[in-house]
């Protein structure tokens, strides 16, 4: 090596090239040394070396996989182990909820849980088989002894069950369901591996009492919750109804204050002989009289009123439209009510068709916009994602020509107070 070294120094440059030949020579002189080495070796040597190693490789990678199984199996009984209780979670992953004893009302799920809970205190008597253990248990070689720890163990466990139970029921909401019953059974099996040596558990028809104590109480709640809804749209419903026939009898009563007057004003001028005046008055009057006989119609038409179509984009963004109808004489007090202090902005409205069956007309758009639907759960919200231009392409199809229809949201509210937070540097949401 020395002597590489030194030939190097006299071949190479001045100005420190020959620090960088001198490391270049050490390396080399390595790597001849290292060829020098396993020249020294047969090529069965050389053969019996590589395959050493690669056994060597073959046993780590067994060794690496085996813990790798290891670990996944403790990493998926982790996983059975958990119950998911997170209400966020829960929420995300539960669908329309489907009844797992439908009854007709909530008043029929009420019952059959007083039915149930009977039982539950029923066998939680003692002897009642809510929980079961070993009866040849001694205790200083006494069996009564035995047969009270037994008892005493059980009743404990009993009281420990049974608190996690009342406790889920208490809290249920339908859509945590699924877990509370993963986690009645895991309490279930806990008490079961606890009790292992006096075999004190929870006796199987208990638990299955109770398992169905939490459906009926999920499913009591879904149905509650239902006929509240629908209680509280009906009586939106007939609140509309009553003001839709108060706007009609105040109507038809202007109308015949004015027919009266006209009466009377026809009246004096025959007695004045104005023949050309009382012919005026009569067309007028004719006009009124047709007017009273519609607003009859209508009253008396629950069918007829005001298809309307009608968006909010502060509230619900653009693409989002409302189609619905009111049997208001005036359409726009209904959508005027809407826009109340449940939304932060007024709605703008796009169409007012009227329709001697405006209910059937309300139901052929829905059905084309089905697939448009915002809540799919609950087909009484009548929000769909489409644009008004959309809806416009519907109505034509269904109701013929269109006298007026406005593409564009006004938004007049909307736009000014974004308008108001762009100048106050306010960001926005």
């Amino acid at each position: 090596m020395d002597n590489d070294v030194a030939a190097i120094d006299q071949s190479v440059p001045l100005f420190g090239a020959r620090k960088k030949a001198r490391e270049l020579a050490v390396e080399v002189s390595d790597l001849r040394t290292q060829l020098e080495r396993l020249g020294g070796l047969s090529v069965i040597e050389l053969e019996e070396k590589s395959r050493q190693l690669g056994q060597e490789v073959d046993e780590q990678r067994e060794v690496l996989e085996a813990d790798r199984q290891k670990i996944g199996a403790q990493l998926e009984q982790l996983r059975r182990d958990v119950v998911e209780t997170e209400e966020t979670a829960l929420l995300q992953e539960a669908g329309v909820y489907e009844y797992r004893h439908p009854l007709d009302d909530s008043v029929q799920y009420k019952a059959a849980l007083d039915g149930v809970r009977e039982q539950i205190k029923a066998m939680t008597k003692k002897d009642g088989g809510a929980v079961r253990g070993n009866t040849n248990w001694q205790v200083n070689g006494s069996a009564a002894q035995g047969r009270k720890m037994v008892r005493d163990f059980s009743k404990l466990m009993l009281r420990a069950y049974n608190a996690e139970a009342d406790n889920l029921v208490r809290g249920m909401k339908p859509y945590k369901l699924d877990s509370s019953i993963q986690r009645l059974t895991k309490v279930a099996a806990t008490i079961a591996k606890l009790g292992t040596t006096m075999d004190i558990h929870i006796s199987g028809q208990y638990h299955e009492l109770r398992e169905y104590e939490l459906q009926l109480t999920a499913d009591y709640r879904e149905k509650q919750a239902e006929e509240k809804e629908r209680e509280q749209e009906e009586k939106a419903r007939l609140k509309e109804e009553r003001e839709a026939q108060k706007e009609m009898e105040r109507e038809r009563a202007r109308l015949e204050k004015e027919q009266a007057h006209y009466l009377n004003s026809i009246e004096q001028l025959l007695a004045k002989g104005d023949a050309e005046a009382v012919a005026r008055l009569e067309g007028e009057l004719k006009d009124i009289e047709r007017a009273i006989e519609d607003v009859d119609y209508r009253a008396a038409n629950i069918k007829a009123g005001y298809v309307y179509v009608i968006s909010n984009i502060g509230s619900f963004g653009e693409g989002v439209v409302k189609v619905g109808l009111t049997r208001r004489l005036d359409p726009q007090i209904r959508v005027r009510e809407l826009g109340d202090a449940s939304v932060p902005f007024r709605f703008d409205t796009h169409a007012l068709v009227f329709s001697e069956d405006a209910v059937g007309l309300e139901a052929q758009l829905h059905k084309l916009m089905e697939d448009k639907r915002v809540n799919r759960v609950n087909l009484r919200r009548e929000f769909f994602y489409a644009t008004p231009e959309e809806v416009k392409t519907h109505l034509v199809a269904v109701a013929g020509d269109i006298l007026t229809f406005t593409d564009t949201p006004e938004a007049a509210e909307f736009h000014q107070s974004r308008q108001f937070a762009e100048k106050l540097g306010l960001a926005e949401g």
